[in-house]
Protein backbone atom coordinates (compact mmCIF):
# COMPACT_ATOMS: atom_id res chain seq x y z
CA UNK A 1 0.00 0.00 0.00
CA UNK A 2 2.73 2.44 0.95
CA UNK A 3 4.41 1.85 -2.80
CA UNK A 4 1.20 2.76 -4.37
CA UNK A 5 0.97 5.60 -2.23
CA UNK A 6 4.60 6.88 -3.32
CA UNK A 7 3.67 6.42 -6.79
CA UNK A 8 0.60 8.57 -6.41
CA UNK A 9 2.45 11.24 -5.26
CA UNK A 10 5.15 10.75 -8.02
CA UNK A 11 2.49 10.47 -10.83
CA UNK A 12 1.04 13.61 -9.18
CA UNK A 13 4.09 15.50 -9.20
CA UNK A 14 4.68 14.80 -12.89
CA UNK A 15 1.70 16.00 -13.64
CA UNK A 16 1.85 19.40 -11.83
CA UNK A 17 5.40 19.70 -13.75
CA UNK A 18 3.92 18.52 -17.49
CA UNK A 19 0.92 21.17 -17.10
CA UNK A 20 2.58 24.50 -17.83
CA UNK A 21 4.04 22.42 -21.08
CA UNK A 22 0.60 20.92 -21.88
CA UNK A 23 -0.90 23.76 -21.29
CA UNK A 24 1.88 26.04 -23.90
CA UNK A 25 1.21 23.50 -26.67
CA UNK A 26 -2.45 23.48 -26.54
CA UNK A 27 -2.50 27.71 -26.67
CA UNK A 28 -0.13 27.40 -29.46
CA UNK A 29 -3.01 25.91 -31.19
CA UNK A 30 -5.91 27.56 -29.96
CA UNK A 31 -7.51 30.09 -32.10
CA UNK A 32 -7.18 33.93 -31.56
CA UNK A 33 -11.34 33.74 -30.84
CA UNK A 34 -10.78 31.42 -28.21
CA UNK A 35 -8.31 32.16 -26.22
CA UNK A 36 -9.65 33.85 -23.28
CA UNK A 37 -12.45 31.72 -23.23
CA UNK A 38 -13.48 30.71 -19.70
CA UNK A 39 -13.66 27.94 -18.52
CA UNK A 40 -10.05 27.56 -20.65
CA UNK A 41 -10.53 24.68 -22.73
CA UNK A 42 -7.93 21.90 -23.47
CA UNK A 43 -9.43 20.42 -26.61
CA UNK A 44 -10.39 23.96 -28.86
CA UNK A 45 -12.26 23.90 -31.64
CA UNK A 46 -10.96 24.48 -34.93
CA UNK A 47 -7.46 23.78 -33.35
CA UNK A 48 -4.71 24.33 -36.05
CA UNK A 49 -1.01 25.86 -36.93
CA UNK A 50 -2.04 29.81 -37.77
CA UNK A 51 -0.10 31.07 -34.69
CA UNK A 52 3.19 29.02 -36.36
CA UNK A 53 2.64 30.68 -39.64
CA UNK A 54 2.46 34.32 -37.78
CA UNK A 55 5.80 33.58 -36.01
CA UNK A 56 7.33 32.77 -38.86
CA UNK A 57 6.22 35.43 -40.68
CA UNK A 58 6.50 38.32 -37.70
CA UNK A 59 10.09 37.11 -36.97
CA UNK A 60 13.40 35.54 -39.03
CA UNK A 61 12.61 32.82 -36.80
CA UNK A 62 14.99 30.47 -38.14
CA UNK A 63 17.95 33.12 -37.86
CA UNK A 64 17.21 33.59 -34.13
CA UNK A 65 16.96 29.70 -33.79
CA UNK A 66 20.56 29.55 -35.29
CA UNK A 67 21.65 32.03 -33.46
CA UNK A 68 20.80 30.15 -30.04
CA UNK A 69 22.09 27.23 -31.65
CA UNK A 70 25.65 27.91 -32.12
CA UNK A 71 25.62 30.61 -29.12
CA UNK A 72 24.83 27.99 -26.87
CA UNK A 73 27.21 25.10 -28.53
CA UNK A 74 30.18 27.77 -28.65
CA UNK A 75 29.73 28.67 -24.94
CA UNK A 76 29.14 24.93 -23.84
CA UNK A 77 32.04 23.83 -25.51
CA UNK A 78 34.37 26.50 -24.02
CA UNK A 79 32.86 26.32 -20.33
CA UNK A 80 34.03 22.75 -20.69
CA UNK A 81 37.20 22.96 -21.89
CA UNK A 82 38.31 25.85 -18.97
CA UNK A 83 36.16 24.20 -16.51
CA UNK A 84 37.51 20.63 -17.02
CA UNK A 85 41.29 22.14 -17.15
CA UNK A 86 40.38 24.33 -13.70
CA UNK A 87 38.94 21.40 -12.12
CA UNK A 88 41.99 19.07 -12.87
CA UNK A 89 44.57 21.84 -11.43
CA UNK A 90 42.34 22.26 -8.37
CA UNK A 91 41.80 18.00 -7.50
CA UNK A 92 45.11 17.18 -8.92
CA UNK A 93 47.94 19.84 -8.80
CA UNK A 94 48.94 20.93 -5.46
CA UNK A 95 50.39 24.38 -5.20
CA UNK A 96 50.43 27.32 -2.46
CA UNK A 97 46.81 28.51 -1.71
CA UNK A 98 45.30 26.10 -3.76
CA UNK A 99 42.66 25.86 -1.09
CA UNK A 100 42.00 29.42 -0.56
CA UNK A 101 41.86 30.31 -4.35
CA UNK A 102 39.34 27.58 -4.92
CA UNK A 103 37.17 28.80 -1.89
CA UNK A 104 37.67 33.05 -3.55
CA UNK A 105 36.76 31.08 -7.02
CA UNK A 106 33.56 29.22 -5.64
CA UNK A 107 32.93 32.35 -3.76
CA UNK A 108 31.67 34.23 -7.11
CA UNK A 109 28.80 32.06 -7.66
CA UNK A 110 27.17 34.36 -4.89
CA UNK A 111 27.75 37.39 -7.11
CA UNK A 112 24.49 37.13 -9.09
CA UNK A 113 25.25 38.83 -13.13
CA UNK A 114 22.79 41.69 -12.56
CA UNK A 115 26.22 42.88 -10.31
CA UNK A 116 28.19 42.71 -12.82
CA UNK A 117 25.89 44.01 -16.31
CA UNK A 118 27.45 47.40 -15.79
CA UNK A 119 30.99 46.60 -15.31
CA UNK A 120 30.48 43.93 -18.82
CA UNK A 121 29.02 46.63 -20.85
CA UNK A 122 31.96 49.06 -19.88
CA UNK A 123 34.80 47.03 -20.96
CA UNK A 124 33.04 45.20 -24.06
CA UNK A 125 32.23 48.96 -25.30
CA UNK A 126 35.94 50.11 -24.58
CA UNK A 127 36.82 47.13 -26.49
CA UNK A 128 34.55 48.15 -29.40
CA UNK A 129 32.71 44.67 -29.13
CA UNK A 130 29.02 45.93 -28.61
CA UNK A 131 27.14 44.14 -30.52
CA UNK A 132 28.89 41.39 -31.49
CA UNK A 133 28.56 37.84 -31.08
CA UNK A 134 31.66 37.81 -29.17
CA UNK A 135 30.13 40.04 -26.48
CA UNK A 136 27.16 37.77 -25.73
CA UNK A 137 29.65 34.76 -25.54
CA UNK A 138 32.54 36.40 -23.21
CA UNK A 139 30.79 36.13 -19.71
CA UNK A 140 29.84 32.16 -20.25
CA UNK A 141 34.00 31.36 -21.66
CA UNK A 142 34.27 30.37 -17.74
CA UNK A 143 32.06 29.25 -15.14
CA UNK A 144 32.43 28.64 -11.19
CA UNK A 145 30.34 26.36 -10.79
CA UNK A 146 31.16 23.90 -13.73
CA UNK A 147 34.66 24.51 -11.78
CA UNK A 148 33.26 22.78 -8.79
CA UNK A 149 31.26 19.95 -10.07
CA UNK A 150 33.79 18.63 -12.75
CA UNK A 151 36.41 18.98 -9.52
CA UNK A 152 34.26 17.15 -7.48
CA UNK A 153 34.11 14.61 -10.12
CA UNK A 154 37.82 14.29 -10.62
CA UNK A 155 38.24 13.85 -6.53
CA UNK A 156 36.60 10.48 -7.27
CA UNK A 157 38.41 9.00 -9.74
CA UNK A 158 41.37 7.42 -7.77
CA UNK A 159 44.93 8.40 -7.52
CA UNK A 160 46.00 4.92 -8.48
CA UNK A 161 45.02 5.23 -12.03
CA UNK A 162 46.79 9.06 -12.12
CA UNK A 163 50.16 7.19 -10.36
CA UNK A 164 49.97 3.85 -13.19
CA UNK A 165 49.77 6.33 -16.05
CA UNK A 166 52.83 8.26 -14.73
CA UNK A 167 55.25 4.85 -14.51
CA UNK A 168 54.41 4.88 -18.17
CA UNK A 169 56.01 7.95 -18.82
CA UNK A 170 52.80 10.22 -18.65
CA UNK A 171 52.89 13.50 -17.81
CA UNK A 172 49.82 15.56 -17.01
CA UNK A 173 48.31 16.28 -20.48
CA UNK A 174 47.99 12.40 -21.13
CA UNK A 175 46.80 11.69 -18.20
CA UNK A 176 43.89 14.47 -18.28
CA UNK A 177 42.85 13.43 -21.62
CA UNK A 178 43.42 9.93 -21.53
CA UNK A 179 42.80 8.86 -18.17
CA UNK A 180 40.33 11.71 -16.53
CA UNK A 181 37.97 13.39 -19.23
CA UNK A 182 37.20 9.49 -20.15
CA UNK A 183 36.70 8.66 -16.58
CA UNK A 184 34.48 11.94 -16.11
CA UNK A 185 32.22 11.67 -19.03
CA UNK A 186 29.12 11.47 -16.95
CA UNK A 187 29.72 14.68 -15.24
CA UNK A 188 30.52 16.54 -18.25
CA UNK A 189 27.72 15.29 -20.27
CA UNK A 190 25.66 16.86 -16.99
CA UNK A 191 27.33 20.56 -17.34
CA UNK A 192 26.69 20.63 -20.97
CA UNK A 193 23.36 20.47 -20.21
CA UNK A 194 23.36 22.80 -17.46
CA UNK A 195 25.26 25.02 -19.83
CA UNK A 196 23.55 24.99 -22.77
CA UNK A 197 20.31 25.22 -21.44
CA UNK A 198 21.99 28.43 -19.09
CA UNK A 199 22.94 29.80 -22.29
CA UNK A 200 19.69 28.84 -24.58
CA UNK A 201 17.65 30.66 -21.56
CA UNK A 202 19.83 33.74 -21.33
CA UNK A 203 17.89 37.16 -21.44
CA UNK A 204 19.54 39.79 -19.50
CA UNK A 205 22.68 39.98 -21.29
CA UNK A 206 22.00 39.60 -24.51
CA UNK A 207 19.14 42.29 -23.76
CA UNK A 208 21.96 44.50 -22.99
CA UNK A 209 24.94 43.96 -25.07
CA UNK A 210 22.81 43.35 -28.20
CA UNK A 211 21.99 45.86 -30.82
CA UNK A 212 20.87 44.54 -34.24
CA UNK A 213 18.09 42.27 -35.05
CA UNK A 214 20.43 39.51 -36.69
CA UNK A 215 22.34 38.90 -33.62
CA UNK A 216 18.70 38.51 -31.39
CA UNK A 217 18.49 34.90 -29.61
CA UNK A 218 15.40 33.27 -28.66
CA UNK A 219 14.48 34.84 -25.31
CA UNK A 220 14.82 38.39 -27.15
CA UNK A 221 12.93 37.33 -30.05
CA UNK A 222 9.69 35.92 -27.58
CA UNK A 223 9.90 39.16 -25.90
CA UNK A 224 9.80 41.35 -28.91
CA UNK A 225 6.21 39.37 -29.42
CA UNK A 226 4.84 41.03 -26.17
CA UNK A 227 2.64 44.35 -27.78
CA UNK A 228 2.39 47.43 -26.03
CA UNK A 229 -1.47 47.19 -25.33
CA UNK A 230 -2.58 43.31 -26.59
CA UNK A 231 -0.04 40.14 -26.81
CA UNK A 232 -0.99 37.40 -29.44
CA UNK A 233 -0.32 34.41 -26.73
CA UNK A 234 -0.87 31.68 -29.38
CA UNK A 235 2.26 33.05 -30.94
CA UNK A 236 3.83 33.45 -28.14
CA UNK A 237 3.25 30.01 -26.83
CA UNK A 238 3.99 28.90 -30.72
CA UNK A 239 7.44 30.54 -29.73
CA UNK A 240 7.71 29.13 -26.77
CA UNK A 241 7.19 25.29 -27.72
CA UNK A 242 9.73 25.64 -30.75
CA UNK A 243 12.37 27.01 -28.44
CA UNK A 244 11.79 24.30 -25.85
CA UNK A 245 12.26 21.03 -28.44
CA UNK A 246 16.31 21.19 -28.86
CA UNK A 247 16.55 21.43 -24.77
CA UNK A 248 14.40 17.88 -24.67
CA UNK A 249 16.42 16.16 -27.96
CA UNK A 250 19.76 17.56 -25.47
CA UNK A 251 18.28 15.90 -22.48
CA UNK A 252 17.54 12.81 -24.15
CA UNK A 253 20.22 12.31 -25.27
CA UNK A 254 22.57 13.13 -22.11
CA UNK A 255 19.83 11.69 -19.75
CA UNK A 256 21.86 8.07 -18.95
CA UNK A 257 24.74 10.20 -18.42
CA UNK A 258 23.44 12.79 -15.94
CA UNK A 259 21.16 10.35 -13.68
CA UNK A 260 24.83 8.47 -13.73
CA UNK A 261 26.22 11.97 -12.95
CA UNK A 262 23.62 12.59 -10.02
CA UNK A 263 24.08 8.53 -8.85
CA UNK A 264 27.68 8.72 -8.57
CA UNK A 265 28.74 12.58 -7.15
CA UNK A 266 25.50 12.60 -4.59
CA UNK A 267 24.21 16.08 -6.18
CA UNK A 268 20.71 16.98 -4.91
Amino acid sequence: MARYLRYAVVLAGALVMLFPFAWAVVTSVTPDGALLSTPPDFTPDNAGLSAYRRLLEALPFWRILLNSAWIGVASTLLQLVTSAMAAYAFARLPFPGRGALFAVYLATLMVPLQVLVVPLFIEMRTFNLVDTYFAVLAPSISSAFGVFLLRQAIAQVPREFDEAALLDGAGHLRIFFHVVLPLIRPALATFAVFGFMASWNSYLWPLVIIRSPEFMTIPLGLASLHGQFTTEWNVVMAGSVISVVPILILYVFAQKHVIASVAQSGLK
